[in-house]
């Protein structure tokens, strides 16, 4: 199960994929930090299954480059480097950004009910303080807008970019400055944007909110906050099936 579909994963989960998100939980939270070993057997017991199920759950989030699987060696947590970040950020500004008038162009109710939808969802995730219920609600609200966009193909790089940009700053932030809540009605403005089927506005209120997710954000994406990429050319839209 990938990262992607994980955040769209419904209530029945298999035993590695159970273990698969607690461990994702876990280390996105920072409660297995940055460097830490995790040993199969140990983690067999602890879940009290089988090895092999163990090792399938890490060797997927390991394709998520959420841990570092060695042969004949220990499995360590990747650590969370802001070069990496910086990068990360700037992949997912372009992505998004560029796929801003792909979205207009595809936008529907349905569209702006399923992200009403999970606004709602992460506000609630809020309120109950679940800070990575937030984040996964998060992941699928930027995941179903850029399905609009119908690149399938990028989706898993974006995918990766949400998750790793949202635990570095998870683990670089005190949690008494982090306010769910605010969090959640950050998304207010994207939602806005779409409504008024502009795809400058939407391009804007996307890069704002990206080039913000991290402090050093508008450090490294200088006139972010203000400006973006240029849209995907129209002869590129053209060749849309």
């Amino acid at each position: 199960m990938s990262v992607s579909d994980a955040f769209t994963f419904g209530t029945q989960r298999s035993r590695s994929a159970q273990v698969e998100h607690s461990l994702r939980r876990e280390i996105v939270l920072g409660t297995l930090p940055p460097g830490g070993v995790l040993r199969e057997l140990e983690l067999a017991q602890r879940f009290d299954v089988a090895q092999g199920t163990i090792r399938e759950a890490l060797m997927r989030l390991s394709e998520e480059g959420l841990v570092q699987r060695r042969a004949r060696r220990d499995t360590h947590v990747t650590e969370a480097h802001s070069d990496d970040v910086v990068e990360l950020l700037r992949i997912r500004h372009d992505i998004e950004c560029r796929a801003a008038i792909r979205v207009i162009e595809a936008c529907d109710a349905t569209l702006q009910q399923d992200l009403g939808a999970l606004l709602q969802a992460m506000r609630l995730a809020a309120l109950q303080g679940d800070e990575f219920a937030l984040l996964e609600q998060d992941c699928r609200f930027h995941l179903r807008l850029f399905e609009a966009a119908a690149m399938p193909v990028v989706e898993p790089v974006l995918t990766r970019c949400l998750l790793h940009t949202q635990r570095f700053k998870i683990l670089n932030s005190a949690a008494a400055s982090r306010n769910l809540l605010a969090t959640a009605d950050r998304h207010v403005a994207i939602l806005d944007a779409l409504g008024t089927r502009s795809p400058q506005q939407l391009t804007e209120a996307l890069s704002h909110h990206i080039s913000t997710i991290v402090d050093f954000g508008p450090q490294v994406m200088p006139g972010a906050e203000t400006g973006a990429p240029e849209p995907m050319p129209a002869a590129t839209r053209e060749l849309r099936p």
